[in-house]
C-alpha cells in the first residue's frame, strides 16, 4: 500500500534570510530534511506539501528547494494572489515548476481571506486552473456556503477541499460541536468536479488517542463522497499543538473500520487520483 499525506507543511527556521511573514503555533523549525525522517519513520511514502500561507504568503521558494532535494517525495502546491491581475501568468509559470501539482485559495472569515465568492480574483484563479490543468485546493472552514457557491460557479474547474471542510481546532481541546457542519459537507459531495481531504481529522476528536469518536461521522462522510473522493492527510505541522505527526497516522493504519481496500485507497490512491502524481522513494 503505498501511503500519501495530503497535507504538509515544511519550512525553515526563522531568520532574516527566509522570515516568517507571521508566527503559529508550530514547531521552530521543520525542514525537508526533518519531514522525511518523520516520513520514513511512519512510513509514509510520499506527502503533498502545501507552501506555507501564514509563514511564507506567496511565495513557495522554499518548496521548490526542497522538492529539489527530495524529488521523489514531495508534490508541490502553492498559494496564489487573488488581488494579481496576472495571476493565469503566475499559474502558468509554476505549471512549468518540477513537482508542482496544484494552486491554493483561502475562502475563510479571517480578516484578509474574507472573500465574497464571486469575488474578480477567485474567478481569474479558477480560469487559470482550467487553462493549465490544475485542481484548487480551496480552505473555506467555517464558510462552506460561500465555498459551495464558489466551486458551483465553476464547474470546469476542479476543487480540491482543505481539511474536510469543517474548521479545526489550532489549540486542544476541540470545540464542544466540532461536527456541526457536517451535513454541509455530506451535501457538497453532490459536486462532481470537487474531492476532499480527510486532513486533520484527529484534531476533532473530543476523546484521546485514539480518537475513537472520530470514524462515526467520518463513516457519513466516505458513504457520500465514496473512498475515492477523500483524501487522507494529517496537516502537519499545522495540527502540531493538537496531535503528534505519529498520533494523525497510525488511527487510520490501524483502525478496523477501514477494509484494506477502502484503507488503500483513503491513505493513497484517491489522493494519487487527484494530483495526478506518486511518489518514488530512492
Amino acid at each position: 500500500m503505498t501511503i500519501i499525506d495530503s497535507q504538509v507543511h515544511a519550512y525553515e527556521a526563522n531568520t532574516p534570510k527566509r522570515p516568517w511573514h507571521s508566527v503559529p503555533n508550530w514547531p521552530p523549525s521543520a525542514t525537508g530534511d526533518e519531514t522525511v525522517a518523520a516520513m520514513d519513520k511512519l512510513g509514509i511514502d510520499g506527502a503533498i506539501f502545501i507552501s506555507a500561507f501564514s509563514i511564507y504568503r506567496y511565495d513557495a521558494s522554499y518548496a521548490v528547494e526542497v522538492q529539489r532535494k527530495h524529488p521523489g517525495r514531495f508534490a508541490l502546491v502553492k498559494p496564489v494572489d487573488p488581488d494579481n491581475p496576472a495571476v493565469d501568468d503566475v499559474v502558468a509559470e509554476w505549471k512549468k515548476t518540477p513537482g508542482t501539482v496544484g494552486i491554493r485559495i483561502m475562502l475563510t472569515k479571517d480578516p484578509g481571506r474574507d472573500r465574497a465568492f464571486d469575488d474578480p480574483g477567485l474567478d481569474r484563479i479558477a480560469r487559470a486552473a482550467v487553462k493549465h490543468d490544475l485542481p484548487v485546493n480551496v480552505l473555506f472552514w467555517d464558510n462552506v456556503d460561500a465555498g459551495t457557491k464558489l466551486i458551483d460557479r465553476h464547474p470546469d474547474t476542479r476543487f480540491i477541499i482543505d481539511h474536510i471542510g469543517i474548521l479545526q481546532p489550532r489549540t486542544p481541546p476541540a470545540p464542544p460541536q466540532p461536527w456541526a457542519d457536517l451535513p454541509k459537507v455530506l451535501e457538497l459531495a453532490k459536486r462532481k468536479n470537487a474531492v476532499i481531504k480527510i486532513s486533520g481529522a484527529c484534531t476533532l476528536s473530543q476523546k484521546p488517542y485514539p480518537f475513537p469518536d472520530i470514524w462515526d461521522p467520518l463513516a457519513r462522510i466516505f458513504d457520500a463522497w465514496g473512498f475515492e473522493r477523500c483524501l487522507w492527510g494529517t496537516d502537519w505541522t499545522r495540527a502540531f499543538a493538537v496531535v503528534n505527526y505519529e498520533q494523525a497516522v497510525e488511527p487510520f493504519r490501524l483502525t478496523d473500520r477501514l477494509s484494506d481496500s477502502e484503507r488503500a485507497m483513503l491513505m493513497g490512491g484517491a489522493c494519487a487520483k487527484a494530483y495526478r502524481w506518486s511518489p518514488k522513494k530512492g
